[in-house]
């Protein structure tokens, strides 16, 4: 289970630092990293920061990940980039 307080976490430790990065950081939280044009546009964010959009993921059908907006069931996070001049 993600929380409210790892995900503000992940959200300041993001800049600059890889997906792999942030698995050592966050042990047992899993990661991918985009840019915010991989992701589809009628997804929205579960947080936003001036350099990315965090998304939640789960892999509970253990076969496919999918986006999630449930903390309790979610696995993993997306930390998309956001493009260069995006405020």
């Amino acid at each position: 289970m993600i929380t409210q307080e790892t995900l503000q976490a992940v959200a300041q430790a993001a800049p600059g630092k890889t997906a792999l990065e942030l698995r050592a950081q966050f042990p047992g939280v899993m990661f991918t990293e985009c840019g915010e044009d991989d992701i589809p546009a009628r997804l929205d964010p579960v947080l936003e920061t001036p350099t990315h959009y965090l998304y939640l993921f789960t892999n509970a059908s253990g076969h496919c990940l999918e986006f999630t907006g449930d903390f309790n069931g979610a696995t993993g996070i997306v930390v998309a980039a956001r493009a260069d001049g995006d405020d």
